[in-house]
């Protein structure tokens, strides 16, 4: 068996998802140590993310650390991996994602239609402010920034009358108490690759892709790579306020995606199925770019926003 150095952010979230990768490696009977690597996203934390417009921010200083051979795999939020990768690299492994919807977090609120009128809702998500400003025009949407628990910290202290985080990275570290909605994908379609983990390695590390081959996860596989040929087709990053959500059966695959204004004033959806996942993707991303997504992301790229 072989000894295997894992990149990954510091985080509380990052660490959890790479202590689990690994722990599911050990069994195998490979040994493992987890390398922290502190990535550009993790260093700018008082700017909401849409205005850093830096590709791979969360990523880039961990392939660094791949290319050089200082680790053997990363471990990474799936939403934060560019679709393109740089060359060098691969995915050799998207293991069973976890549940793909975005949270609302309250003390006292049950839901976004039962803020009071003007309410503070903290989130530096392009694509949350859009549908929430599409469903609640009088909502006052604040930047959050942070970690998993600075985040949920400043919603105990009163700075926001709810938060929006992904639900899975809350259900991985145990912290869901705060939860009172997990928010439809008709009220606000999350994230393409949202709720899964890459596994990213060198390219053509045949080896280290044999090693990995037993967390692919063939759904998870198929949905994420169906979003992400949407996010592709449509020139966008993570950061962009496009939503998308595939969903994967024997018969094929489902998407149903989103592109919306920042300020929630134009929402256009689109869907479509289909059992090729990049064709999928690319036919809805293309149709939403037609309906009025091409003006949206050139506006909010004027804007020096989202390009990432």
């Amino acid at each position: 068996m072989a000894h295997l150095r894992i990149g990954s952010r510091g985080s509380q979230l990052a660490l959890w998802q790479s202590n689990h990768i690994s722990a599911l490696l050990r069994e195998r009977g490979h040994s493992v140590d987890i390398q922290i690597i502190h990535t550009t996203g993790d260093k700018i934390t008082d700017v909401a993310l849409a205005k850093v417009g830096t590709k791979g921010m969360f990523t880039k200083e961990i392939e660094e650390a791949l290319a050089a051979n200082q680790v053997d795999l990363a471990v990474h939020s799936l939403k934060d991996l560019p679709t393109e990768l740089p060359p060098g690299f691969e995915v050799a492994a998207i293991p069973e994602r976890q549940n793909p919807l975005d949270a609302f977090l309250s003390l006292e609120f049950a839901t976004i239609e039962g803020l009071p009128q003007g309410a503070r809702v903290g989130t530096s998500s392009l694509r949350r402010q859009a549908q929430i400003k599409a469903l609640r025009p009088d909502l006052n949407i604040h930047p959050l920034r942070g970690n998993v628990d600075t985040r949920l910290r400043k919603l105990e202290e009163g700075q926001y009358a709810a938060i929006i985080l992904a639900a899975a990275g809350l259900n991985r570290l145990g912290l869901t108490k705060h939860i009172k909605q997990l928010i439809p994908a008709a009220t606000m379609c999350p994230a393409a690759g949202q709720g899964a983990l890459a596994i990213e390695i060198r390219e053509g590390d045949t080896a280290m892709r044999q090693h990995l081959a037993f967390l692919d996860d063939v759904s998870a596989r198929a949905t994420v790579t169906c979003e992400r040929a949407l996010l592709n087709a449509m020139g966008g990053g993570c950061q962009v306020p496009i939503g998308a959500l595939a969903a994967y059966s024997k018969g094929g695959l489902s998407l149903e995606a989103i592109v919306a204004n920042p300020d929630g004033t134009d929402v256009f959806r689109e869907s479509g199925t289909g059992t090729d996942p990049i064709a999928l993707g690319a036919k809805v991303g293309n149709r939403l770019l037609k309906r009025g997504g091409q003006a949206i992301l050139e506006s909010v790229y004027s804007q020096g926003l989202a390009r990432s």
